[in-house]
């Protein structure tokens, strides 16, 4: 992909307040305008084409970076590398595969937060086990769950319900939480020069489109999942779906009997290939999010 010099730049100097307004001046994109654009991309590498498409998501990479506060590092950087997930999300996105581009971009920007932080913080801060590593990114969204805002160290209370919730010690919490505690900036700050008015970050960061705004995580989750399943159903053979889907996909599931009728076999048996065809199913959805780069939980 061809170089993005000419893409608006997050830096302290210039001030995040400036860059935000920038990002906004991009249009979003309707459904079928994405779609040609990445048709272009896709078929004849037009370089236009791509960067009206990273251009257009700029605020979707800001909102999720804007959620990666606390960890001690420069907001700016953390964006720009946001936006660095968001490049190669386009670069690789297909528009076949049924996705929006902001539910597939999502995966990769985090992704290239994530690996920024871990850079960032020597493994000898955060820890060594997969555990520590879910803690250092899940403590204060946990925190926030349970209530637990004040500054300082956690109550006890808090303490045994985040290392329980969370699968840790609680010395790692208590640990973890003196490492990370300060500066949290907060999206309630107000932003803008004197005479703009009182905005905050959370006004700039809204997207006022109903296909790229409010709850990207759970929204575009559940989609993710959605269209990685029916790719995945191939790995079925037809009894095996059609028993999946009588079974575990419908509003209305089948019995085994019911079912142990229609193909002639024991209850057991029908349990069986359930079972079978679930675990096929899970593994190819896991094979498939591998080969897109997304960071799909299992």
């Amino acid at each position: 992909m061809s170089s993005y010099s000419n893409l608006p730049a997050p830096s302290p100097e210039a001030g995040l307040n400036r860059y935000l307004q920038e990002i906004r001046k991009f249009p979003l994109l309707e459904p079928e305008e994405e779609y040609m654009l990445a048709k272009r991309w896709v078929e004849n590498e037009d370089s236009a084409a791509a960067h009206k498409m990273v251009t257009s998501h700029l605020r979707l990479a800001a909102k999720i970076a804007m959620g990666y506060r606390g960890y001690g590092l420069p907001q700016a950087e953390v964006i720009s590398e946001a936006n660095v997930g968001l490049m190669q999300a386009v670069k690789r996105f297909d528009p076949e595969k049924g996705f929006r581009l902001a539910t597939y971009a999502m995966w990769w920007i985090r992704a290239s937060i994530q690996e920024y932080i871990l850079r960032s913080w020597s493994l000898v801060k955060i820890g060594t086990t997969s555990a520590q590593k879910k803690l250092f990114f899940n403590l204060r969204k946990a925190k926030n769950r349970i209530g637990a805002l004040e500054e300082g160290d956690l109550r006890p209370e808090h303490v045994e319900k985040i290392a329980h919730d969370l699968g840790v010690s609680e010395t790692e919490v208590i640990s973890m939480n003196r490492r990370m505690s300060g500066g949290d900036a907060s999206l309630n700050a107000t932003v803008g020069s004197e005479g703009e008015g009182t905005m905050q970050w959370q006004d700039w960061l809204e997207d006022e489109s109903a296909d790229q705004a409010g709850d990207y995580e759970a929204r575009d989750e559940l989609e993710t999942r959605r269209a990685l399943l029916v790719q995945a159903m191939d790995v079925l053979n037809d009894r095996e779906k059609d028993i999946l889907t009588q079974r575990r996909l419908s509003d209305q599931p089948v019995t085994l009997e019911d079912l142990s009728a229609v193909y002639d076999v024991s209850r057991e048996r029908i349990r069986q290939i359930e079972v079978r065809a679930f675990e096929k199913l899970q593994k190819r959805m896991r094979d498939l999010a591998r080969e897109e780069g997304m960071m799909i939980p299992a």
